[in-house]
């Protein structure tokens, strides 16, 4: 007779189960790739935007701001402080009264240490200058 005997039959199948267990595995981790980058590439838009404000509208202070996007997934904590140099006690300041400033942004959109974006920065403030009114 021909044919298959029960054992290749079987063996067959589990070699397709196999096969098709990594199959899957490999698909639910790109999903999981793919929803990580989503969020890292969203965070990273987010932070840029905060980045680029800072400084703009109103001269750099020191101090802590905190906030969120998209209700409440992504958070942020914005931290500005006088640069100092190490081994300096005070912050540097130039003729002109320009000083430079360390700005620290925190922000993270997940439980695990990998969705969470630490960035850091310097940037020159000069103080408002004002000129007195036109008669």
């Amino acid at each position: 007779m021909r044919g298959y005997t029960l054992i290749e039959v079987i063996v067959a199948f589990a070699l397709l189960a196999m096969a098709l267990t990594l199959l899957l595995g490999s698909l639910a981790n790109a999903s999981k790739q793919v929803h990580w980058a989503d969020g890292a590439g969203r965070a990273t838009l987010y932070a840029q935007s905060l980045l680029a404000q800072t400084g703009v509208a109103e001269p750099l202070q020191g101090g802590t701001r905190q906030g969120a996007f998209e209700d409440d997934r992504y958070h942020w904590t914005l931290v500005t402080r006088p640069y100092t140099e190490a081994g300096a006690t005070t912050a540097a300041v130039t003729a002109d009264g320009a000083q430079l400033y360390e700005i620290v942004l925190d922000m993270d959109w997940g439980k695990s240490p990998a969705q969470r974006l630490h960035l850091q920065t310097l940037r020159l403030s000069r103080p408002a200058i004002v000129t007195a009114p036109q008669e």
